[in-house]
Parts: C-alpha cells; structure tokens; sequence
C-alpha cells in the first residue's frame, strides 16, 4: 500500500497476513472478512493441519473420547484466503513490510497479525529428551503418539511439573487406571497459578486419586536402557522412579525467535504491544502496521494496574484476535481497547476448576463460599483493598458475580455475607503464591511490567 493510501482503499484493496494459523489467527481472519475487509488474506502456519482445538488434547483425547485428527475449529464463516501451511516464518523486514519464510519465499504485507501462540518447553538435555518413552503435549501429533502409548498401559507414568497441562495429564492417566507419579519443584500442583492455599487442595486431590506426588522435588536425569527406551528418572534428593513414560510438562516458550534482529520489541515474554493490539518496535515506539494477539502478546490492561499481561487463555486468544483484526482496518477514532477480563477453566480428577481476572496478583485470599475440605468452594483474591480475581471448584455459578466485582474495583475484603460462608471464611489469609522469580510450573498469567507502587527505583538528577 502507498504511504497516502486511504483506510478504505486498505479495506478494499489491501494485503494482510496473519503468521500464526491457529485459533487466535483464524478467529481474527474472521472478523477481518465479517467487518468488510474484501482485500488479500494470507495465513502462515508452521503447522500442516488447519488450526485445531488444544484443549482437548490433555483431556478427550488422552482418553479416547476423541481423536486428534477430529480436533479442527469450526469455522463462523468463509474466510477466501491463501493458506500457507506447515512451512514457518523465520524473519521480518519492517522497513520492507515482508515476512520471509522457511521455504525462501517472502510475502509482503499492508497490516500484519502476529499470532503465532507458544510451544511447549522440552526436556534440557537433548540426548535425555530424545529417549523413547519421553513426552511433551502441545500439539495433535503431540496428542496421538502419547495416547498410543497409554492405550498401551505402560508400567509407570511419570509426569514432571503439576502445572494445570500436567495435573490434567496425571488424572487422564489416573482414570485409565495407569500408575502415576507427578514430580513438581513447587510446593504443591497449581501454585504459581492459584497460590498454596488452593494448591493444598490441588494436593489432596491428586493424592485422594492415587497420584504419587512429590512437591518440592525436582528430576535431574532420566535414563534409558541399552535400546534407548526410557527406564528411570532420578531426582535431586538421590530417589530414583521408575517409569517406561515420561511427560514433561515445565510450561510453555512464546514463539518470537524468528522475531530476533527485526526491531520489533520482541523477546521471551512475548510482543509488547498497547492496548489495541498494536505492536512495540525495539524502541518502545507503537507500529501502527503490526499486530499482536492471543498467548505471544503482552498488553497492558487497566483493571489490573495497567500491568503487562501475557495470558495463556483460549478466550482471551479469541476476544484480541477480534479486537485486533478490528483495529487493523478501522481508523483512530473506532478502535477499541483489549479489555476483556481473564478467565480459564481446567476439569481434573472429577472437579472442574474455573478462574476470572489475575489471580496471581493476589496478595491475600478469602474462601467466600464453600470449605476448602469439600473440594467445594469459592475463592476471592484481593489486592491493595480490592477484589483481583476469584477462583472456584465445582462452584461456577458465582464467576459471573465477581466479575462483575473485579470490573467495579469493588473492595477487598468482600463487605457482603453470603448463605454458604463457612468459619474459615470470616477472615483473609496469604495466598501463598511462591516468589515470583522462583520457577513453578503452572501460571497461566505472566505478570510484566512496571508497578506504580514500586518505590524501589530512585532517580538521581546528573551533576554539572
């Protein structure tokens, strides 16, 4: 598009390319053809599959209820793009607008979407990784293979890191009856995403279910047998587990390598963007021709101290992606601001876990109904006198309600009774969420950015 090209002549006439073919970038290609868009539409995936559903892969498909290859996303509506699949983007030229790809080619581009999600983290040593019997879950291939071999019934099953990938991997397994030992650095299954109070009850329950769990606990070698077929892990306290497979399941890496030396600002958090999904350049100047979305963006969000967040959330993937192929061919004045409030659900050993806003940002939390012992209840985050983020187990009926409280600012703690407070519900407690710069496996919001109540930093005025 020439520099004095007008915003309708973008939408009639204009070339977008998404690189990310997945629920984020086809949600956006969407929205793009529904809001009017009838130019050029190029989606680049790494992937030869068309984007497919992932949270299934840890549940229906571990257990045979559905298969992967039966995973594709619906589609809203046509979308009349050129796809071009299982070949990856390895860099961009912004002074070009061109995306250069694995195979040598180069598409250029008028507005580009960057949706290109995360990867699960492998197994450190290489040599260790590439045993048979060594696992990691992100995508449908992932998915097969490992349910191949639990249909198998393997001796021992060993999951490394009780985050909600590998809790839900620990009870698929639990409920084909297959022996498990989940080994997690943290103090318990959850923490870094819910804090220790709920991740007591996270423990419990893997245990109440027959998991072989050992918190505070780290593998430092797995071994393999003569055939290179994977035997035993050993961990950090000299114990040793036995286990023919293994998943490794130590979170997730943004895909922003490919990104490196193009002067967009980029890294292992994500693509720093604002809060119309428009891209950071190295700088910290916005681009107003590159776009962000779903889990490789960090925005700032109002609610939450207009801290950068990094989610790792399908709903969150759709409701930028809509924003963003929105502010891409509308001017100023009609954009819209990411606002949508954070949400996730995990169903594990029978209990169905749902979460609104940030809860790791809580610094202290209530147990508003329900008890704990239950396995039954509502839990209300609170930071700096207001209501952050509210998380229940088998009680989804009241996420609805402090929404509505997290979107008010409405105080903390919560000034209202309700029918089913229990004793250990009159008074606040610590969430007990580990130190930030301690890893756990399991947050799925990242917390980034400058706090304005920070008052660690000083500045000193130069001297003549």
């Amino acid at each position: 598009m020439p520099a004095d090209g007008s915003l309708e002549r973008l939408r009639r006439e204009g070339r977008i390319v998404i690189v990310g073919a997945s629920l984020a970038g086809l949600r956006a290609a969407e929205t793009l053809r529904a809001e009017g868009f009838t130019g050029s539409l190029t989606l680049i995936g790494d992937e030869s599959a068309e984007p497919y559903d992932r949270p299934p892969l840890s549940k229906q498909v571990l257990l045979g209820r559905a298969a992967a290859d039966r995973t594709t996303l619906p589609r809203r509506r046509e979308i009349d793009a050129t796809w071009r699949l299982g070949v990856a983007a390895t860099g961009l030229d912004m002074a070009a607008r061109t995306v250069r790809l694995a195979d040598g080619d180069q598409v250029e581009y008028d507005r580009l979407l960057i949706t290109t999600g995360v990867r699960a983290r492998p197994w450190p040593h290489e040599l260790e990784a590439d045993l048979d019997g060594v696992f990691v879950l992100r995508d449908r291939d992932d998915a097969a293979r490992l349910h191949a071999r639990l249909r198998a019934g393997p001796r021992r099953v060993l999951v490394i890191g009780a985050g909600f990938t590998g809790s839900e991997i620990a009870s698929a397994c639990r409920e084909r009856g297959l022996p498990v030992t989940v080994v997690e650095r943290g103090a318990a299954p959850l923490v870094g995403a819910l804090g220790a109070v709920v991740g007591e009850v996270a423990a419990a329950l893997q245990r109440a279910h027959g998991v072989d769990l050992r918190c505070g606990a780290m593998v430092t070698r797995l071994e393999g047998d003569s055939a290179g077929r994977l035997c035993r892990a050993h961990l950090a306290d000299g114990e040793t587990v036995d286990a023919d497979v293994a998943v490794v399941a130590l979170g997730a890496t943004r895909n922003t390598e490919w990104l490196a030396g193009s002067g967009l600002g980029a890294g292992p958090r994500g693509i720093a963007c604002d809060a119309g999904c428009r891209a950071f350049d190295a700088s910290g100047i916005v681009t107003d021709d590159i776009f962000a979305a779903g889990d490789v963006a960090r925005s700032p969000h109002p609610l939450f101290g207009y801290q950068f967040l990094s989610l790792e959330h399908w709903g969150n993937a759709v409701a930028q992606a809509e924003i963003a192929a929105h502010n891409m061919i509308h001017a100023s004045a009609d954009r819209r601001p990411h606002l949508n409030v954070p949400a996730f659900w995990s169903s594990q050993f029978g209990v169905n876990i749902k979460s609104v806003g940030v809860p790791p940002m809580g610094e202290q939390l209530l147990i508003a109904q329900g008890a704990l012992a239950e396995r039954r209840f509502t839990g209300v985050y609170g930071y700096q006198g207001r209501i952050i983020a509210a998380v229940t187990f088998d009680q989804t009926k009241w996420l609805d309600f402090y929404q509505r409280q997290i979107e008010s600012a409405a105080p903390f703690p919560p000034a209202f009774t309700t029918v089913d407070r229990r004793a250990e519900g009159l008074h606040p407690v610590p969430a007990g969420f580990p130190d930030p710069s301690q890893p756990t496996h399991g947050p799925t919001v990242t917390v980034s950015g400058y706090s304005p109540t920070d008052r660690r930093i000083t500045f000193t005025p130069a001297r003549a």
